[in-house]
């Protein structure tokens, strides 16, 4: 019994590395030559796997692209929580949250895997998995500022497709930009009107 246990500990653990191995190759490959012209034998090889383990562990190509993008999207989620953290009160964290989420399309392997390749090959973002669970926070958070007085009354969850929308769209927007850096203060003007305009006060 014990030795069982250790057994399928050990190949639970062999799964997770091999699948974290390929992830890293994955990544690092996607954000350097781009999500059409990474060579899986090339990446696999890196790592010294087969193309039969990333079809093991991901299905296919498409199956790791989203992988990593969901790994990226974990991260970038940490970064704009931490982005919040001295905000004043909920209003400006929300705020801070949203507009590090734009000043992140400036960074070239966000730009490249989750705002350029990422679409083109899974279709709209705004319908991935990571949207749907951020446009839920989104909403609850408005909710929140309506119930205390912060926002006007209006339906949360319409509030939170526009705005979020409005954030998806801008990155999508400084990405594909040729200087994403002189679109980046354009956007985030934008954008900051765009949210005020909910505030029973404007800011």
């Amino acid at each position: 019994m014990w030795s069982l246990t250790v057994t399928r500990k050990s190949r639970t653990q062999m799964v997770e590395e091999t699948r974290a191995k390929l992830i890293e190759a994955a990544r690092r490959s996607f954000a350097t030559h781009g999500f059409a012209a990474a060579s899986m034998d090339e990446l696999t090889a890196e790592v010294g796997l087969t193309r039969g383990a990333l079809y093991h562990n991901f299905g296919d190509k498409k199956g790791l692209l989203l992988a990593v993008i969901d790994q990226i999207d974990a991260e970038m989620l940490a970064r704009m929580r931490v982005a919040q953290e001295k905000a004043a009160n909920p209003w400006e964290a929300f705020m801070c949250e949203a507009l590090a989420y734009i000043e992140m399309a400036l960074e070239p392997e966000i730009q490249r895997i989750m705002l350029l390749d990422g679409p083109a090959v899974l279709g709209d973002p705004s319908q991935w998995p990571n949207q749907t669970a951020c446009l839920r926070r989104t909403t609850v958070i408005l909710q929140a500022l309506i119930d205390e007085g912060t926002v006007r009354t209006v339906d949360a969850e319409a509030a939170a497709r526009l705005l979020n929308g409005a954030a998806l769209n801008a990155a999508l927007w400084i990405a594909a930009a040729p200087h994403p850096v002189g679109v980046l203060p354009k956007a985030i003007e934008a954008f900051r009107l765009l949210a005020n305009g909910l505030l029973r006060t404007p800011a």
